[in-house]
């Protein structure tokens, strides 16, 4: 079997090459570099190259650990960042043409974090304007253009992480982070082939982050493996006195062991596989793995009768309206790309507060429903989407969720979920698989990836 190409290999590979002497994290990080504004361009993925401080940490990483300080197992690898993550003196362009010229003179705490383990940021990251907000039509809804699968350039790498799941996809950059309201970690990970973990809500803090929805926005990571997102958690979940949102304490990074304890309960989300009868084989085969463990399995569905979806939807149209209510009150607004995510912003203004009220009712109704699905399993497992990457010319925000997704009653309630890689598609393009559990329990989730990846 081939050698992988070094920038094709995990985050915690690289760390392992990187403290074991066989490549600095000088060498790794200009390959990055090189790949990133040659690769990253041609895609649409790329906001910004921070070649100067990504050398520089490079520099600090190799010193450090040739004096036998290793900070973290990311420590010298390189990453990229969604866009919406301020980084002092370096631009923050949210994806919008309305904040082009956007400079915040601080850094997300994810950034500081990350920093802090060592990990060398190379670039920001495409996106989405403003995260979508408003909605929007059109896959080129960004100040860069429509960012392209890696797997096949006629495809849309999904939004509104688009950049970072290309990056991933395509070896620019070791590992990168997303965010996510409603899909944007998971549907590009299912589209661009790499893994996407999204946490619990409040698990990693949001301070810094550009805010769309405060009760929906979540940060995680994206990778080439569920052990790289493990150790990227570690590095970047916990409290933080700067998000009163953020939950107490760290998350330490420890899979499990399955041959011991009880045997996990797996539950498999019904779904309507009549158009996508590929998908059920590839999901069906990917089933197997897990049946060789002694675990239970039972088919299930989210309980019906709780309007998952619209609540969501309101609960993101009032809170990010009210976010960008300045823009919308100014002539900027006109410079953003889609018209339909102008015209979006406006309408969310006008939802009333009886609505949003009976939305924010609604979801305390989920939660509890939803919570009592965990004392009957473990894990929920499905295919991410019921489809392989949209092509571009017929690509949106609504040509994704609607048909196969499970963002909606996930995100309203805050769940954790993963999307790993399940197999392909009629068009021979990445499949994802979707790992869903009970609030905090990533531990569980990571570990039944690893446990398939392996």
């Amino acid at each position: 079997m081939p050698e992988t190409p070094l920038h094709f290999k995990t985050a915690t590979e690289l760390g392992r090459l990187i403290r074991a002497k066989k490549i600095s994290s000088v060498e790794l990080t200009t390959l990055y570099l090189e790949r990133l504004e040659k690769e990253g361009v041609k895609l649409n993925a790329l906001a910004h190259l921070t070649r100067d401080l990504a050398l520089q940490q490079a520099k600090q990483a190799d010193s450090e650990l040739s004096s036998g300080k290793a900070r973290s197992p990311l420590h010298g690898v390189p990453y990229g960042a969604k866009d919406l993550l301020s980084t002092k003196g370096i631009p923050t362009q949210w994806g919008s043409p309305a904040h082009k010229d956007q400079v915040f003179d601080y850094d997300a705490t994810v950034v500081s974090r990350l920093r802090e383990a060592g990990a060398v940021l190379v670039g920001k990251l495409a996106m989405i304007e403003l995260a979508g907000g408003g909605g929007y039509e059109y896959a080129n809804a960004s100040l860069h253009g429509a960012a392209k699968c890696p797997w096949d350039r006629e495809r849309w790498a999904g939004g509104s992480s688009s950049g970072s799941g290309a990056t991933v996809g395509a070896g620019t950059v070791g590992f990168a982070i997303g965010t996510e309201t409603w899909g944007s970690i998971t549907v590009p990970a299912a589209f661009c082939g790499i893994t996407g973990l999204r946490p619990t809500y409040g698990r990693v803090s949001r301070h810094g982050a550009m805010a769309l929805s405060w009760t929906l926005d979540k940060i995680g990571p994206m990778a080439r493996s569920a052990e790289d997102c493990g150790h990227i958690l570690q590095a970047i979940a916990g409290r933080d006195p700067l998000d009163s949102t953020s939950a107490p304490g760290r998350f330490q990074f420890s899979p499990r062991n399955f041959a011991t304890g009880k045997p996990l309960r797996i539950g498999i989300l019904k779904q309507d596989y009549s158009k996508a009868p590929e998908v059920k084989k590839a999901f069906d085969t990917a089933l197997e793995v897990f049946k060789k463990q002694k675990f239970t399995f039972k088919e299930t569905q989210y309980p019906e009768g709780v309007p998952y979806d619209a609540s969501a939807g309101t609960i993101v149209n009032a809170e990010g309206s009210a976010a960008f209510e300045n823009l919308i009150r100014s002539d900027k607004l006109k410079a953003l790309v889609d018209v339909s995510q102008q015209t979006g912003l406006i309408a969310g203004l006008t939802v009333s507060a009886a609505d949003y009220i009976r939305a924010l009712r609604i979801r305390a109704i989920a939660i509890e429903t939803l919570n009592k699905m965990w004392g009957e399993f473990d894990a929920l497992i499905a295919p991410t989407l019921l489809r392989e990457a949209t092509p571009i010319s017929q690509a949106s925000r609504e040509s994704t969720e609607p048909w196969g997704g499970n963002g909606g009653a996930g995100n309203l309630v805050g769940l954790p979920s993963i999307s790993i890689p399940m197999g392909f598609g009629k068009s021979r393009l990445p499949l994802g698989l979707e790992i869903i559990a009970a609030p905090f329990a990533e531990q569980t989730i990571l570990s039944l990836a690893m446990l398939f990846q392996r």
